[in-house]
């Protein structure tokens, strides 16, 4: 079945977190619904539509920066106490605007999510989940890796937290102690009840784009349904149930970071369907299904990362004529149009006083310059479909450039939604090898009124160091913010929570007079994903998968003890590297020995074999294709050409932007294969460095027997 749904934007709020708008509960069975909306100013408003005019209940004092909202109520009760978190504070504040909680939750950290329920209060900094009842301390827990968001159902009157953790695993809690884990397909960034009621199925997103419905037990946990992200659109952000269609079953509204409002719905299977789709310019921080512009008419509600608050409503929003006929203005859209027209005169005169102000203030004596201020809303995450890092900035204004500066080698990749313009500057490589300078400096010129950027790029296993953006606003006096982004060692490592024990393993032990704090310190320095806080016990172990070859690394490790194990002579020969380098500039000497299996050698080849024969055959493929458009035009048609290369034309187009879309491809699989090789040496104490170019001319004719016999020569 069919949505169709009309735009229409409310207000504009302050810069918004994830889950910080709400509506309150209706008075009447289809009355409008007032909102409550927090921005990063500590404002906290109410509104509600009167003649299709937003008219505020009450707004709070600004404040500190506000993280998260959510509703509660005496159970049994409408939910429309309102409840934020600034810091480690949650205050309250009735649907009138009186304050009537501040507490103090007395956490380290700044509260980053929170459930209510009746009388209890769930709070989660990032490591930290804390249970309270009636403002008094009930249940601690310390988290492994990092919490994303909490939610809470009740299993035979009981209450049970559930935590969604940053390395891929929900945390599903009784009192203070963990009742069980259980995996999920990506990293949860956003849990929701499913029909917002207390029942045993909750919703999750996850940062890479996928939903999907897990049913809590009281001693596992069970996946009824997930949808992949086979489009590439952004992140979850936000997730809802609300009967939009009116069919009488709940339907689910996604909120992304690349701006998606998505609506799905269930028909006769038990999965839902996509039914409809709307693309804001910003990330969607939350989505919330009712009725607020118009009685009668429901809509989806969302507010986007610069805090507009928009409905995508149920209500026509276009009165079309028939021949002859004239569309009539009724007289509350006349006011309207008027009331917006003098709005925009009195903007228009502000500028240009405010200008006109800013000119003399500057041109004073006395002048002193203000840098203004902005807000980033940043993201660097790595994708494991195609092992490449996703670069997301958004800006509350408008960005006039980007500049990209690397002290590693790494490659831009082509972004379909990126429209800006890119300029590259030549870096001396020999130079930046030197002075640990530039390997990479790239200009991205945006259009007019772009806010969100999203870049992708590819780096090297092996070369580590910093990625910088300078960010530069459309603002005057002319301003710029850095952000910086590590590029790790093992950069194309993703945690996983298991390793294929049949795989021929290669051993990597460190010894020495180390603390479980400095090892860690220095796998957080090697690896992504991994939680900078050391985690609680004695002994750690991390599992993580190449998201480029698919081998794989086990790190298990204790106070003065470390083992390593990969089915990648190249992933221990860095490792090795890398922390022999850690220890020394901490004056730490390491006894370190290593298990080298010779079977893993020919076990990597093989998974290479079908990636580098893929880019090979796409390479020739890419090389025909401007011949065989020669003899075409020559000769009029291709129906005299073998159907290989036929097919090879009606797919140039296709090719090309495959081939385009991976830059150096091939030369990354080489570079990886003649490290293999240096390395299986190196373990054996021999330099290969000088075979390196007959083993060249063996890829460049390539043949799998040939290169295993090439690699069992020396």
């Amino acid at each position: 079945m069919e949505v169709h749904l009309n735009r229409v934007d409310y207000i504009q709020v302050g810069v918004t977190s994830q889950k910080t708008m709400r509506l309150l509960p209706a008075l009447g069975k289809k009355a409008t619904q007032k909102v409550a909306v927090a921005d990063h100013d500590g404002v906290l408003t109410c509104f509600g539509m009167k003649k299709g005019e937003a008219v505020p209940v009450f707004k709070t004092l600004p404040g500190q920066k506000i993280t998260r909202m959510d509703l509660g109520g005496a159970a049994g009760t409408p939910q429309e106490k309102i409840f934020v978190c600034s810091g480690s504070q949650v205050r309250g504040f009735t649907k009138k605007g009186k304050q009537f909680l501040t507490f103090e939750a007395n956490l380290t950290e700044s509260i980053n999510a929170m459930h209510v329920s009746g009388a209890d209060l769930f709070v989660c900094a990032s490591y930290i989940y804390n249970h309270y009842c009636d403002c008094k301390d009930q249940d601690y827990f310390l988290c492994g890796d990092k919490i994303n968001d909490i939610t809470c159902l009740s299993l035979d009157s009981r209450q049970v937290p559930v935590l969604a953790c940053q390395d891929r695993v929900l945390r599903v809690l009784k009192g203070s102690e963990l009742s069980y884990n259980t995996e999920v397909p990506g990293p949860p960034s956003v849990l929701e009840l499913y029909n917002r009621d207390g029942g045993e199925e909750v919703l999750l997103g996850t940062t890479d784009g996928k939903i999907g419905l897990i049913q809590i037990g009281e001693k596992e946990a069970t996946i009824k349904w997930e949808i992949e992200n086979d489009k590439k659109k952004g992140g979850v952000l936000c997730i809802d149930t609300f009967d939009i269609v009116g069919d009488g079953v709940s339907d689910i509204l996604v909120g992304r970071d690349d701006g998606s409002v998505e609506v799905y719905g269930f028909d006769s299977s038990s999965e839902p369907t996509l039914r409809f789709q709307h693309v804001l310019s910003e990330s969607v921080t939350s989505v919330q299904g009712g009725c607020v512009g118009k009685e009668s008419y429901d809509e989806v509600l969302t507010v986007t990362y610069t805090g507009w608050v928009t409905g995508l409503t149920t209500e026509p929003q276009k009165a079309e004529a028939g021949p002859g006929e004239e569309v009539k203005m009724s007289k509350e859209t006349q006011s309207k149009v008027e009331a917006l027209r003098a709005e925009l005169e009195q903007l228009q005169i502000k500028v240009l006083q405010g200008r006109e102000q800013y000119q003399q203030t500057s041109q004073s004596s006395t002048a002193v310059s203000s840098v203004p201020v902005f807000s980033i809303n940043d993201k660097f995450s790595l994708c494991r479909d195609d092992a490449s890092y996703s670069l997301t900035l958004e800006v509350q204004t408008a960005i006039d450039n980007l500049l990209l500066q690397s002290d590693v080698p790494i490659d831009l990749l082509d972004v379909d939604k990126n429209s800006a313009v890119v300029s590259f500057s030549e870096c001396d490589s020999e130079v930046s090898q030197q002075t640990n300078g530039n390997f990479l400096l790239a200009t991205y010129r945006c259009q007019a009124n772009t806010t969100r950027l999203e870049l992708k790029v590819r780096s090297i296993e092996g070369q580590y160091g910093t990625l910088q953006a300078y960010v530069t606003p459309r603002l005057q006096p002319k301003t710029c913010q850095v952000r910086q982004y590590q590029i790790k060692p093992l950069s194309l490592h993703q945690r996983s929570h298991h390793v294929d024990p049949d795989r021929p393993m290669n051993r990597l032990s460190l010894v020495g007079q180390f603390s479980l704090a400095e090892i860690h310190s220095w796998v957080v320095f090697c690896l992504p994903e991994v939680p900078e806080k050391t985690p609680a016990g004695d002994s750690v172990t991390f599992y993580f998968q190449n998201t480029f070859l698919g081998t794989q690394l086990e790190a298990t490790y204790c106070r003065g003890e470390g083992h390593f194990r990969s089915d990648n002579i190249s992933t221990i020969s860095i490792l090795s590297d890398v922390l022999s380098k850690e220890a020394t500039k901490r004056k730490i000497n390491l006894n370190i020995s290593y298990d080298i299996n010779d079977d893993s050698v020919s076990h990597t080849l093989n998974m290479i074999h079908p990636k580098l024969e893929y880019q090979l055959v796409l390479a020739r493929k890419v090389q025909l294709i401007d011949a065989l458009k020669e003899l075409q035009v020559h000769e009029g048609n291709a129906d005299f050409l073998v159907p290989e290369y036929r097919s090879i034309l009606d797919e140039s187009s296709s090719l090309l932007d495959e081939f385009k879309k991976q830059p150096a491809h091939l030369e990354r699989l080489y570079g990886m294969i003649t490290d293999l090789y240096i390395d299986k040496y190196k373990f054996k104490g021999q330099n290969v460095k000088t075979k390196v170019s007959s083993l060249l001319e063996i890829l460049d004719h390539y043949d799998l027997n040939s290169l295993l016999d090439f690699f069992n020569e020396a």
